[in-house]
């Protein structure tokens, strides 16, 4: 009998083998497949090459690397101009930094003008740890999703960032990625399905649905099968990679199949993937919703597991959260 690309994934995911990858090293793959297949592509940066891991392409192709230094207004503004003559410039920072500084200019020269400009916000959610509060981008999905052409990618896992990068260049007009500093779970595969807009149900259920985004998506698929072995819930766990635009028929599918819903990210729960969810199923298929995210408050310095822990993004948190849902189901 021949494996699915889905069961394939769900044997990967439990692997001993697994491998932790930031997502941020798929985006640094990503460019250099750029650099080789597309002559167009320019890369940018804020003085954050190494970090952002836009160096690789920088050494490749210094001819069209343009080191910006701390300027993110001027970053944002750069970019503009090299769209508006035709070529695809990808502009690298931390989020915190770009959309977070540059947010005006993301507005105004690039999504008011549609200009093509793709846009790299590093270092998101809490696992950024030690860092602290002030470089914890937790707002990121809110400032972007909000802007009128603005299209919003949180990849899975590394693979993912580097499709989800392959895939930015491919389309027109302006788009946000967000990708992590932190090793995380590398759980789809090269052949596992990418495509922009296009949300991907990785495991069955008709108990609850999970609606996930980023490395988060792999705890929600353990709190899944946690469901499953200790309470006998079937879960339909949904990787919700594309914010905006955001997939609704998937969504809303597998809502009025399980009738109620549990979203999970690494950001404010205001305003981000949850607030997208919650919006959609209001005006589609109105059921109980929970949110599983960043509660309404500051992160702070501390190691990426402890934090995801303090603030309750984790699989007992996702566990409980369903739990309490269903009762109202």
């Amino acid at each position: 009998m021949k494996i699915s690309a889905k069961q394939k994934l769900v044997k990967n995911l439990f692997s001993k083998k697994i491998r932790m990858i930031p997502t941020r090293d798929g985006y640094g793959e990503g460019l250099l497949v750029l650099g080789r297949k597309n002559p167009k592509v320019v890369v940018l940066c804020a003085d954050l090459a190494e970090s952002t891991r836009s160096q690789g392409f920088a050494n490749e192709y210094p001819e069209r690397f343009v080191e910006v230094g701390v300027a993110e207004q001027n970053l944002a503004g750069l970019a503009a101009g090299i769209a508006l003559t035709g070529y695809v410039p990808f502009m690298s920072s931390y989020a915190v930094f770009s959309p977070g500084r540059n947010w005006d200019q993301i507005r105004v020269s690039i999504c008011y003008t549609r200009a093509n400009v793709k846009i790299a916000g590093g270092h998101t959610g809490l696992s950024v740890g030690p860092d602290g509060a002030t470089h914890q981008a937790l707002e990121d999905i809110a400032i972007t999703r909000v802007l009128p052409n603005m299209t919003v990618i949180a990849p899975a896992d590394a693979i993912e960032a580097k499709k989800a990068t392959i895939a930015m260049a491919q389309m027109e007009g302006p788009a946000y990625i967000r990708l992590g500093r932190a090793e995380s779970e590398v759980f789809t595969t090269e052949k596992s399905p990418f495509e922009i807009g296009v949300a991907q149900v990785l495991a069955s259920g008709t108990d609850i649905s999970i609606i996930a985004c980023g490395p988060l998506v792999y705890t929600a698929l353990v709190a899944a099968e946690e469901l499953k072995k200790k309470h006998k819930i079937k879960a339909e766990v949904i990787n919700c990679h594309t914010i905006k635009p955001l997939d609704v028929k998937t969504i809303t599918t597998s809502a009025q199949k399980t009738g109620v819903v549990v979203t999970v990210e690494e950001h404010q729960i205001h305003g981000g993937l949850g607030g997208a969810i919650a919006e959609c199923l209001a005006e589609h298929v109105p059921v109980p919703i929970r949110f599983v995210g960043m509660p309404d408050s500051f992160g702070e310095s501390g190691e990426p597991a402890e934090l995801l822990s303090k603030y309750g993004m984790t699989m007992e948190k996702i566990v409980s959260n369903v739990l309490d849902v269903i009762k109202v189901k």
